[in-house]
């Protein structure tokens, strides 16, 4: 694989219009997480989701990451899914974290892919990305933009306000 700014361009307008897709795995990993928390979660709209997108890629560091990383899971497969086959965990887990940001969210957003892996139509996600559908990857990438983008985007009452943890250092 080679990465250059042409390539970081396209992957972030695939990634971008990938929003009719990622956004309902994004709702429902929202809503199966708040019912667990026992919490509301606010909804993601497409738009919020694609101005999210633009924001992730125009940070040059994250978005050449996240392209590469966006670039080989498109693209990886293997012969039968072999079950010990995990690079395509890894790669979604090391998505979801990129996208989300520094610790915390990069750990809750590495869980939570997971969450949404296990709800991800392998097929339809294969076929939605034109890939047909034996693309190893293909399902751990829509996870993986769900629980990064879910993570970094606002919607968490915990994440509203002040941390009653932070220390005032003029108190």
């Amino acid at each position: 694989m080679r990465v250059t700014p042409q390539t970081v361009r396209d992957e972030h307008a695939w990634v971008r219009d990938r929003a009719d897709v990622v956004v309902p795995v994004l709702n429902d990993t929202r809503d199966r997480l708040g019912r667990r928390f026992e919490t509301t979660v606010d909804e993601v709209a497409p738009d919020a989701y694609r101005r999210e997108v633009d924001a992730v890629f125009a940070d040059g560091a994250v978005a050449v990451n996240v392209a590469a990383c966006v670039g080989l899971l498109r693209d990886l497969d293997v012969a039968g899914d072999y079950p010990g086959f995990v690079v395509d965990e890894v790669l979604g887990r090391e998505l979801a974290a990129t996208i989300a940001g520094g610790r915390p969210l990069s750990l809750l957003a590495q869980a939570t892919f997971h969450v949404a892996d296990t709800h991800v139509d392998r097929d339809a996600a294969a076929e939605a990305d034109g890939a047909g559908a034996g693309t190893a990857g293909a399902d751990d990438l829509d996870a993986a933009l769900a629980a990064g983008f879910q993570t970094r985007l606002p919607g968490w009452n915990w994440r509203e306000g002040e941390s009653p943890f932070a220390v005032d250092a003029d108190g």
